[in-house]
């Protein structure tokens, strides 16, 4: 924060009879603050938008990033020489000297971390993944980095690019690349950046990959597109997105998939634990750690009520909100009304709401059309994984004004001086500006390491070239480690019952196509 110093001066008019008190304050700026402050009030919707060959985490200009740096002095990592103390080049990331505290940090997620932890004592004398060679596009924050490092004990060769440009913790980063784990990323990559640092896990002399762990799609796009060669020598795909595996179920349909993959994402564990709690958790602090806002009273539209929908509700509620909804499912329309909420369209209520939050993982959920009608002062952000459910490049047009007032907010300034508040730039909140809660991630990350495993060591002809759920028996395997965190003890069937039931004492214990 820049410091101020005000010179108060009194002085007293003697030729008036009155005595009059008067106040000349003065602002006292270092002549540096200035300058960072002023090159960060830009008309950025007069910039001109590079084009990707996907709807990436990079579809626009950045304005958000470390708010203490300014990139314009900076050096890119790209044009940095680097080198860890054991002599490693291969890797690109913002600091090694960071890999100290990086590794505490990764050491903190590891105590939390339990089931992954034992997935790791278990299975690293028996090498599972001994021969794969994984490629990754996931976030790169501490407890990733305890997933790719658990990936190396089983016996994987990973290499790794981060999915979101704002989300990868750089002391993080460096701790990998201390290890001589390749990774490339570091926090406000730019879009080329970002496509950069995927080609570099991939394009590699005398190393082919034959594993994918993506998230967004973008590692399997990237290899799809420009290496079809490689991609067609791929054993495997596990996707943990719902943007990843629509773009699966494309290619699928096209009859262009030539690889097996496992959607991580509508597995239970994931959908319930990642995408509820997660989500009912970390709206809250995200929205108070960029905006500021006090929730009781607030009228706020949350678009789709899936599991992220359905977190973000239930926290807004509790805390005093007045929640809308919008769907175009009818269940989960149906599940709305029943938990106390008012359905309705968000052209309806765009005018008179406090705060728009997007759900879905669709495109153009709220459009410049929204937008013109909010009222001053409307926070407008993303749960959701995909970057475009909020049009943001509508918004990047010359009569409008981007002020950018702090890492993640920005205000959108109309010709008659309104504005809305956008946090993220429309990208994914929690992951941008916040922290997720260790002991999820632990459940998401066991999830994909069994995927891994699975496919990687599966029988010839058990996956065809599709998208397939994760087997319920490893969902339940995922779910039981956890459960000691809790001190937890489950029941277990008599013979009799199990035959009266008709199921395995070990399980699994419902159908695949068990809601829960």
């Amino acid at each position: 924060m820049r410091k101020v110093y005000s010179l108060v001066s009194l002085s007293k008019n003697r030729e008036s009879k009155d005595a009059v008190l008067s106040l000349n304050i003065k602002q006292i700026q270092y002549p540096e603050q200035t300058r960072e402050f002023d090159s960060r009030l830009t008309k950025t919707g007069r910039r001109s938008l590079s084009q990707s060959i996907s709807h990436s985490s990079t579809d626009s200009n950045s304005s958000g990033g470390s708010d203490a740096e300014n990139p314009e002095e900076e050096v890119s990592p790209r044009d940095m020489q680097q080198m860890n103390s054991k002599g490693s080049r291969d890797f690109c990331i913002k600091n090694i000297k960071l890999a100290d505290f990086g590794r505490q940090e990764i050491e903190l997620a590891e105590d939390e971390m339990t089931a992954l932890m034992a997935l790791r004592k278990a299975a690293q004398g028996e090498k599972p993944l001994a021969g794969a060679k994984i490629v990754g596009c996931t976030h790169v924050t501490a407890q990733t980095a305890v997933l790719f490092e658990t990936l190396v004990v089983l016996g994987a060769q990973c290499r790794w690019a981060a999915c979101n440009i704002y989300s990868t913790q750089d002391e993080v980063a460096a701790a990998l690349a201390e290890q001589a784990f390749p990774v490339f990323a570091w926090k406000g990559e730019s879009e080329d950046d970002f496509w950069w640092c995927i080609d570099r896990c991939v394009n590699v002399e005398g190393w082919e990959p034959n594993m994918i762990l993506d998230d967004g799609g973008d590692m399997t796009h990237w290899i799809y597109k420009k290496y079809p060669h490689l991609f067609k020598k791929v054993n495997g795909i596990v996707e943990e997105s719902i943007t990843g595996i629509h773009r699966l179920h494309h290619l699928s349909k096209a009859g262009k998939l030539c690889v097996p993959a496992i959607n991580v994402n509508d597995s239970v564990t994931k959908q319930k634990f990642d995408n509820l709690y997660c989500c009912r958790e970390s709206i809250l602090d995200s929205l108070k750690k960029t905006a500021d806002i006090m929730f009781g009273g607030k009228q706020v539209v949350v678009c789709g009520y899936g599991e992220v929908g359905k977190g973000c509700s239930a926290a807004l509620k509790a805390m005093g909100s007045v929640v809308y909804v919008t769907e175009i499912d009818p269940i989960c329309a149906l599940q709305a009304c029943m938990d106390g909420f008012r359905l309705t369209k968000l052209g309806d209520v765009v005018r008179q709401v406090d705060m728009v939050i997007t759900c879905t993982g669709n495109k153009n959920v709220v459009v410049r059309e929204h937008m013109d009608l909010m009222k001053n002062g409307c926070v407008v952000c993303n749960m959701g994984r995909s970057n475009t459910e909020i049009d943001v490049s509508s918004l990047r047009t010359p009569e409008l004004v981007w002020q950018h007032v702090r890492a993640q907010v920005d205000h959108i300034i109309w010709p008659d001086g309104r504005r809305i508040v956008l946090l993220a730039e429309g990208r994914v909140l929690n992951l941008s500006s916040s922290t997720v809660p260790i002991y999820v991630l632990s459940i998401t990350a066991t999830t994909q390491a069994l995927a891994l495993i699975e496919l990687f060591n599966a029988p010839e002809g058990r996956y065809k070239q599709d998208v397939y759920l994760l087997p319920k028996k490893l969902d339940e395997y995922v779910a039981s480690l956890h459960l000691h965190t809790f001190d937890a003890h489950l029941t277990e069937l008599t013979d009799e019952q199990a035959k009266y039931m008709g199921l395995s004492k070990n399980g699994p214990f419902k159908p695949s196509y068990y809601r829960y």
